[in-house]
């Protein structure tokens, strides 16, 4: 997917895409290798006729009146097939410069003595002693050089009059940042054909009589890059966007993309040439013109750790990205009866509000009427945002939330009328007995196993990492009742009575935290009648695997991870600068996180099928959860092996328990497998 995620953008990208292959970018750049002088003419000539260089300019200037969100999904589908000659620089003058934009010019930004497009430059931007000016060659020597990115020219900028040109009203930091976002959708144009080349090898190259897609290592490193690809195309979406906002807003979301993009794009065109291999480390391979261009970005723009560093100056100050959703009009219809609602239920007490949540179809508005609004992802979108407005927060369903779409797609009338509104209400809680000592990720390799009596089932067995099984009233159990079918069929869903029931055997498990959250739970020769099946007999894994097709669209926050804003916390009482730098870089993950929320959930208003921030999501959350924690102990320094102070033994408990993040629900490395495979459609 790309930048951009409305009808639209997506097929401008995808025709840009089309158009720019056709140039054929690598080709020109390895046949004017030595050549310094080269200005890629025929690339420039065909890039103006298609208008890309100035579709952010106003139409009465000549432009296309776009976006900078239209620019970048531009750049990003020219950057995806490495469209060679200037382009980025007069793209960044165009922006800054507006209609005092030169007709037909091609304006070199200088940085220092470097100038971008030295040889096709018929204009340098230049920040001198007197401020900001506008110079024609004619007042410039340029001495163009074939350095690192050969796509590209650079030069040295020597100025032969000052004094000549137009001054320019321009703040340096508007500028950089402006450079900072449209660099940002190249960085995402490389990632992506990186990972998607990669994928596509791996899916076809073989070694020892297999697709290298299939081995566990290659499929790894794919995920990973599609975890950084997804990640460097969030924070560029997101800094376009910011653009056209609140200054402050830019000014943060420019950061963060410039601490993830410019390294990442780095990391996953490396990962692309390990892939490729032998072959990707020749020469005529377009994959290391792709590594070229990432390294030239990152070089020129791209210093993510002083960006991260000023991420933190922020954030101590109070900011933290917050992306308004354009809904379109679409939520008129629905707006004024849900604050209505939604300030009835604020103006009630607290013990008072879940019901009406509940009565409302507020609380999960989502699932199907009575017990939800059967919503459509905008009408959930203004509900989440009415209740954020008024300070009223869901409570937690916690394994209820697990349970209950479940019984209300499987389960009978009888079963949902018996178990949804009080789990609703809270009056029941509920525990799964899923995982057992030789199945957990592995789940289809459970031994519980149930045998029919009369009237029912006997359940025998032992379940474990089992969370709030000792105050529970009901758990869902998955146990096996046909051990002659293969391990993924013969496997039912059933609900068990956990308060009610002999022969159900309850015991906490420390964990390395020294506290018992989770427990271990045996089942000896339990009961469970026939109505607490769920679903078909032997067809309990299909059940364990399917949601509602209603799925629940959610409004991201704007509060960073537990431990990141904690480490923000401890940053703004004064830490080393170093230790700012990483504390910056947690921020930019934690926000990145939210960033993917904010996609899916546009993706969602937009009608579009799920992408992939949801399994990337929840692989880079757990990553941002554990090395944030892992973090705050880091900033508590030889104070974190000391035991009398509550906040510190707080901040280790905190890191000492994320260690589950990446093995509940699915190890993070099985989670890479499913990414590949799925995803990626990398074989098993």
């Amino acid at each position: 997917m790309s930048i951009g995620i409305s009808e639209e953008h997506v097929e401008l990208a995808s025709s840009l895409r089309r158009w720019a292959a056709d140039l054929r970018g690598g080709e020109l750049a390895r046949a004017a290798e030595e050549d310094a002088a080269a200005t890629f003419d025929t690339a420039w000539a065909a890039l103006t006729g298609m208008g890309v260089p100035t579709i952010g300019l106003p139409e009465a200037a000549g432009g296309g009146g776009g976006t900078t969100l239209d620019v970048a999904v531009a750049l990003e589908a020219c950057a995806h097939e490495l469209v060679p000659g200037p382009l980025l620089g007069p793209a960044v003058a165009a922006a800054v410069l507006g209609e005092r934009l030169p007709e037909d010019a091609v304006v070199g930004l200088a940085s220092g003595g470097l100038v971008w497009d030295a040889p096709s430059a018929t204009h340098v931007l230049a920040e001198l002693a007197g401020g900001w000016r506008l110079l024609p060659v004619t007042a410039v020597d340029l001495t163009p050089v074939s350095g690192l990115d050969l796509t590209r020219r650079f030069g040295r900028l020597s100025v032969r009059d000052s004094a000549a040109g137009e001054p320019v009203d321009l703040r340096t930091d508007l500028v950089r940042r402006t450079a900072v976002t449209l660099a940002a959708a190249e960085a995402a144009g490389v990632a992506r054909w990186c990972l998607a080349t990669a994928a596509d090898y791996a899916k076809v190259r073989e070694q020892f009589g297999q697709k290298i897609g299939s081995f566990q290592a290659v499929k790894h490193l794919c995920a990973e890059m599609l975890e950084t690809a997804e990640a460097v195309t969030a924070v560029a979406w997101d800094v376009a966007s910011a653009a056209s906002g609140d200054d402050e807003q830019w000014a943060f979301a420019a950061d963060v993309a410039a601490a993830i993009a410019f390294g990442g794009a780095v990391d996953v065109a490396k990962s692309c040439l390990q892939v490729l291999g032998g072959i990707g480390f020749t020469f005529e391979h377009d994959a290391h013109l792709y590594l070229r261009r990432a390294l030239a970005l990152r070089a020129l723009v791209g210093d993510g750790d002083e960006a991260a560093e000023r991420v933190t100056a922020a954030a101590v100050a109070g900011v933290r990205r917050q992306v308004q959703l354009d809904l379109g009009g679409r939520d008129e219809a629905v707006r004024r009866e849900v604050r209505a609602a939604v300030d009835r239920i604020a103006a009630l007490p607290e013990e008072e509000r879940r019901p009406a949540l509940v009565e409302a179809g507020y609380l999960t508005p989502h699932w199907p009427p009575p017990y939800g609004l059967g919503a459509d992802a905008v009408t959930q979108v203004v509900i989440d945002q009415e209740l954020a407005r008024a300070g009223v927060d869901r409570p937690d369903l916690v394994i209820a939330g697990w349970a209950l779409p479940t019984i209300l797609e499987h389960g009978t009338a009888a079963q949902r009328e018996r178990f949804v509104t009080p789990s609703l209400l809270g009056e029941l809680v509920w525990c799964q007995l899923f995982s057992e000592p030789g199945a957990g990720s592995d789940l289809a390799s459970l031994r519980t196993r149930a045998e029919r009596v009369d009237g029912g089932w006997r359940l025998t067995g032992q379940k474990v990492w089992n969370s709030v099984a000792e105050r529970a009233d009901w758990g869902i159990c998955l146990a096996r009742t046909n051990p002659e079918a293969p391990k993924h069929k013969g496997i039912t869903y059933f609900l068990v009575d956990m308060r009610n029931t002999p022969g159900i055997e309850v015991r906490p498990l420390r964990e390395i935290t020294g506290k018992a959250l989770f427990n271990e739970v045996f089942l000896d020769d339990v009961l469970v009648p026939d109505d607490m099946v769920v679903g078909e007999v032997d067809d309990g894994w299909r059940l364990a695997r399917t949601t509602l097709a209603n799925e629940r669209v959610a409004m991201a926050t704007s509060r960073l991870s537990t431990s990141t804003e904690r480490a923000v916390e401890l940053a703004a009482g004064g830490v080393t600068p170093a230790q700012r730098v990483a504390v910056g870089h947690s921020i930019a993950l934690s926000t990145v996180c939210s960033l993917l929320g904010v996609r899916s959930t546009l993706r969602s208003l937009a009608g579009q099928g799920p992408g992939a921030e949801s399994s990337v999501a929840k692989l880079l959350g757990v990553r941002n959860r554990q090395d944030g924690a892992e973090l705050v102990v880091a900033l508590h320094g030889d104070r974190a092996v000391l035991g009398d102070d509550e906040a510190v033994r707080a901040d280790v408990w905190e890191m000492l328990n994320t260690r589950c993040l990446s093995i509940a629900g699915g190890t993070t490395q099985v989670l890479r497998n499913v990414a590949g495979e799925r995803i990626l459609g990398l074989p098993r």
